[in-house]
């Protein structure tokens, strides 16, 4: 992790005036074509929550502002944001929590996210580690192809985790796509790297042997 500073002036005078903001997030949300991930997923008989939570952090991780946490008035960059990201439980009709550490290698990724959500959905938890800030909050509304989206969050003191969920999948025009709502802080993450994140995240889900 490393202290950020805006030597730019005008970088500097735009982090405080949406810093300052009672409401400083953004949200856009999107569709993604996943006519490709679907089936390779299914010749490797590969499950569809760890690849699209994969997919959603790899892409998160390759942006430095999406790392970016605004703590009091000092910005700080990590070097990896980890998924924390929602599962249906056995105990209960809502969800659970369920974080896995980030790594490159989407095999050894994706054994440890089933390992965890096994683990959640038979004891689910709501609780994150205290004082951390290196997460990714991710969830999935898998039965509304959505168009917009809110998040519920505290403003004060400020959270800074960009809000990433994906949605139900349809098809149209011969191809397959899903909605992707992405949320961040407006003074660390702008509209540039918005476009950047919807960019690279297609990339990966049109080219799925990429990590697969």
């Amino acid at each position: 992790m490393k202290e950020v500073r805006f030597d730019d002036e005008h970088r500097r005078r735009h982090f405080e005036f949406f810093r300052n903001m009672s409401h400083p997030h953004f949200n856009l949300c999107s569709r993604v074509e996943i006519t490709n991930l679907l089936p390779a997923l299914k010749r490797k008989r590969l499950r569809f929550t760890p690849a699209i939570v994969y997919c959603i952090a790899r892409t998160a991780n390759e942006i430095p502002a999406f790392r970016q946490r605004i703590r009091g008035a000092k910005v700080v960059e990590h070097e990896l944001a980890h998924p924390s990201f929602t599962v249906l439980t056995e105990a209960s009709d809502v969800f659970s929590f369920c974080t896995v550490h980030y790594q490159d290698s989407y095999p050894v990724f994706a054994r440890a996210a089933l390992d965890r959500i096994e683990a959640m959905q038979k004891q689910p938890s709501m609780d994150d580690d205290e004082g951390r800030d290196d997460y990714l909050y991710l969830s999935a509304i898998p039965w509304v192809s959505f168009t917009s989206l809110q998040h519920a969050m505290h403003y004060n003191p400020t959270d800074s985790v960009p809000r990433i969920t994906w949605g139900k999948f349809y098809e149209e025009g011969g191809k397959t796509w899903m909605p992707l709502s992405v949320q961040a802080h407006h003074a660390l993450v702008d509209g540039r790297h918005m476009g950047q994140y919807f960019e690279k995240i297609q990339l990966l889900l049109s080219n799925p042997d990429i990590f697969l």
